[in-house]
């Protein structure tokens, strides 16, 4: 079953939920596929060698036709989702794309409206659907776009009809760092809307998945991210969600490309694989958390 969870089940940072057996199973998410071919590359990679569960799918990028090929392999094996877009590059390019801090002060000053963002949703709904021949498992959001006023009420109804009677309905992103480990940049994601939208999901019957990991500010070497690794792995629970930015190569026009070169350096080694392991840390998709 996709994890469930509420308000409730935020705990105190020294407290991690265990699953039985005394290992933690967590969702390590990579986001961003499609946004160039080195980032899917990298997913591809990762999630062939089981360092990854998730991959979350950036479906405005005209590379998401033809990249999806490199999950066919991994078809069944790990979630694959819908990464909503709405300040990237290719939103831009599709009409209705803007910048995160003209979003964030739309969301702010009044939010999206409605109509426009329940086509928007159902517009990448039907991209992610066409190449993939299937439902996204879960839904998150580029810059966690997901949670603005106006686009987490949309995003919510538009999940509710069109996947309400699936057995296994796609689960949602709350980007919200659990209790205690919340720094400002986690505090600004989840200002933006988490709570709101884990109380919209909940009425509607919508899954959620777990506290969210793997914020940071993009600095620092694959030292400094293994340190930061081996954190969260520490203090994840139980159907948690880990996030990540991996890619094979630095690509021209992408702000985050020596962190995401760092970052699968050290998701593809022994040394993460050490740190799964002293952390009692199972790898798991949501319906296995």
């Amino acid at each position: 079953m996709p994890v469930l969870t509420g308000g409730s089940v935020m705990v105190e940072a020294a407290h991690p939920i265990v699953a039985e057996g005394g290992m933690r199973r967590v969702i390590v998410c990579a986001d961003d596929f499609a946004f160039n071919q080195s980032v899917s590359l990298a997913m591809a990679k990762l999630a062939q060698m089981g360092r990854i569960s998730a991959i979350s799918a950036m479906v405005l990028s005209p590379r998401w036709a033809q990249d999806v090929a490199l999950l066919q392999a991994v078809r069944g094996q790990v979630d694959v989702g819908l990464h909503l877009d709405w300040t990237s590059a290719f939103a831009v390019a599709a009409g209705h794309g803007l910048s995160l801090g003209q979003g964030m002060r739309r969301s702010l000053l009044g939010g999206f409206g409605p109509r426009q963002a329940r086509q928007v949703i159902a517009q990448q709904l039907d991209l992610f659907e066409r190449h993939w021949q299937a439902p996204p498992d879960y839904v998150d959001g580029h810059q966690h776009v997901q949670q603005f006023a106006g686009i987490r009420e949309a995003l919510v109804d538009v999940l509710r009809q069109r996947y309400g009677q699936l057995a296994e309905q796609p689960y949602l992103r709350i980007s919200r760092a659990p209790v205690g480990l919340a720094d400002m940049k986690s505090r600004i994601i989840a200002w933006m809307g988490a709570d709101a939208l884990e109380k919209e999901a909940c009425k509607a019957g919508i899954p959620r998945a777990g506290d969210l990991f793997g914020i940071y500010n993009f600095e620092g070497d694959t030292q400094r991210y293994a340190d930061l690794m081996r954190y969260w792995l520490d203090h994840a629970s139980t159907g948690s969600i880990l996030m990540c930015h991996p890619a094979v190569d630095t690509e021209p026009n992408d702000e985050i490309g020596v962190a995401r070169v760092q970052e699968f350096a050290y998701l593809a080694s022994a040394e993460f694989e050490d740190a799964l392991s002293l952390a009692k840390v199972q790898i798991a998709r949501g319906c296995d958390t």
